[in-house]
Parts: C-alpha cells; structure tokens; sequence
C-alpha cells in the first residue's frame, strides 16, 4: 500500500523542485568543464506550522534519493513569550526527521511597514544569512495556494497594479533561491498529511488574531467571499496570481527593451518619445528610472509613479514631484530629469 494521498501529493511537488533545482545546477554553461556541485544542500524554512512540517517531513524523505543534502532552519522573531523555546522544539523535530544541519536563529523585529511587513523582513535576512552561511542551494518555503490567494487579495486591496496581483513567484529571490513547492496544494491537504504522519504541528496564535490583516482576510474575508461566490474562490485566484504573473513579466520585459530607446544622447528621458508608450510601459519605464536614481523600490508606490507620469501626460508647467529616498523627478526642455535632490 502506497503512502496516503495527502503525503503522496505533497511528497511529489517536493520532488519535482527537486530535480528543477538539479537540473538548474546542470545546466549547460560556456564552460564545457562544469559539473554539478557533489552534495548541494537545500534547507526549509520551517515555523512548526503545518505546512512548513510537511515540507521538511518531505524533503527529508526526498533528498536522500536524489543525492541532495536537507537541512532547516526556524526563525525565532522574539514575539510571544516563550518564543526561544518555541523555536528550540522545532529544531529538534527538524533533527528528529534526519535533517542536517539545522539552526534556530534569533531575529530582532523592527517596526518599518508594519508588524507583518517587519516580520517578513527579518525573517528573509536571517534565510539569506543561514544560506550564505551553510551554502545552501536552495531554501524552501512552505506557502500553500491558500496563501497565495490571500496575497492577491491583499494586492487587489492596495491598488497597486498587476505585479501585486501576480502573488507570489515559485521561484524568487537572488539566483532562484527560494522555491515554493506548495503553491498548487490547499492547506488542508499540509494539515492532513501531517496528521496521517503523527508530525506535530504548532499553530501561531498570531495567524488567528484579528490585529493582523491576513489574518482577518484569512478567517473573514475569504469565507464571506466563499458564501457570497460559491466554492473554488481560492483557485480562481491563484489562477490570477499565475496569469497577472505572466502579463506583468511580458510587461517588464517590453519596458526593459523601451527604457533604452526613449533617452538622449546624453541618456536623458525624452518626454515625447515617452508619451508615445502605452502607459503600463511608461509606467515602468518611470519606475526603473526613480529607483536607479536612489528611491528605494518598497518605498516607491503607484501614486509617485502617477505623479511623475502626469510630468509626461497632463504636463502644465507644473513644479519637481519629491520621490522616496529624496529623489526629485522634473521636466526640463521636453526631458525628464530624475536624480537625487
């Protein structure tokens, strides 16, 4: 008898990030003498919860057969009593299943953005650090569909375009770091595999409290919109996430290729010649201009974008618009100057 349906499904998403992460590593290269590095490691981010404890339970079970060492890692952010103690239990599961090496590490939370924001935030500074640290390959993170979901709701809420709708990317950060193998599987299916295993699992008193906004989208948005809606709310919007996803790289890719082509010859932006561009593409093409000039891409919303764009667009010999990072965007002569105020 075969492993049970929850357990066989999770196991084989495992697998198959897996062999995309090995064949990442041996792909062809110009030089002919690169090999894969014997042994790569691969950690998962774990919190206790049930679907990061699926996730490691799995790659435990899969790694070995692959030739591919698994570690972990649970961070500590340091904001419930007994939180130390806490994160030293789960590394101990974590060695219980045959991972190594496994840390716990200990983060200060700050307040820029947000709790949530915040939390993130030191959470991937401290993934990055132990990667570094280790020289994992890959870190794998445990977010389901049902996470994706709330994210592009969340995104839909801000109004702050199509890449916010694109949710999150199976693959991200520097060099394809972080996968996310779950992002096809409901939560339930986590949680039973879990159970059917007899893996412990610890649920964060913080995703049921109302102060925090994905829990309140968690436990009250999504199932009004699932009584008012009807059943498979969830996987029309992961289906979004992956279709805005398409569009906003097809997006940036033609606004990576306009970017060089609407400045001077002394690489000033031509107000006519950006005029001339769909706005998505100007859009973004303003954008990458304000962030190569210092403004900080998290601090860098829509509504600084639409002020610069009406510089090109609704221009009435109005004055310099302030960006984040005290960038200063004006138009001067038919140019537009972005540069450091």
């Amino acid at each position: 008898m075969g492993p049970h349906p929850a357990v066989a499904a999770i196991r084989l998403a495992v697998r198959r990030v897996l062999h995309d992460i090995l064949n990442d590593l041996t792909s062809p290269t110009d030089d002919p003498s690169h090999e894969r590095p014997p042994s790569p490691l691969v950690l998962v981010a774990c919190s206790g919860g049930a679907d990061s404890m699926a996730l490691a339970s799995a790659l435990a079970f899969e790694a070995p057969k692959l030739g591919i060492r698994a570690g972990g890692v649970t961070v500590d952010h340091g904001l419930q009593p007994g939180s130390d103690l806490r994160a030293e239990e789960v590394a101990l599961r974590l060695r219980g299943l045959g991972l190594d090496p496994v840390e716990s590490i200990a983060v200060t939370v700050g307040r820029e953005g947000g709790p949530e924001a915040a939390a993130r935030d030191a959470r991937y500074a401290a993934l990055d650090a132990a990667a570094e640290r280790h020289g994992a390959t890959a870190v794998l993170l445990g977010h389901t569909r049902d996470d994706q979901a709330e994210t592009v709701l969340l995104g839909l809420a801000r109004g702050s375009g199509i890449r916010s709708l694109s949710g999150m990317a199976a693959v991200s950060g520097a060099d394809g770091r972080y996968r996310r193998p779950f992002l096809q599987l409901d939560r339930q299916t986590a949680r039973k595999a879990c159970m059917v295993q007899a893996l412990p699992v610890w649920d964060d008193p913080h995703n049921a409290d109302p102060a925090y906004t994905r829990s309140r989208l968690r436990h009250e948005g999504l199932p009004a919109l699932e009584k008012a809606l009807g059943k498979g709310v969830v996987e029309a919007l992961a289906r979004t996430a992956q279709l805005s996803r398409d569009d906003a790289d097809a997006l940036d890719a033609w606004a990576s290729q306009a970017a060089g082509a609407v400045r001077d010859a002394a690489g000033l932006l031509e107000c006519a010649k950006l005029y001339a561009l769909p706005p998505a593409v100007r859009r973004r093409v303003l954008r990458r201009a304000a962030i190569e000039a210092g403004a900080p891409a998290g601090s860098l919303f829509a509504r600084h974008i639409e002020e610069v764009d009406r510089l090109i667009t609704g221009w009435r010999g109005q004055g310099a618009i302030n960006l984040p990072g005290k960038v200063v965007a004006q138009r001067q002569g038919g140019r537009l100057v972005i540069r450091q105020g």
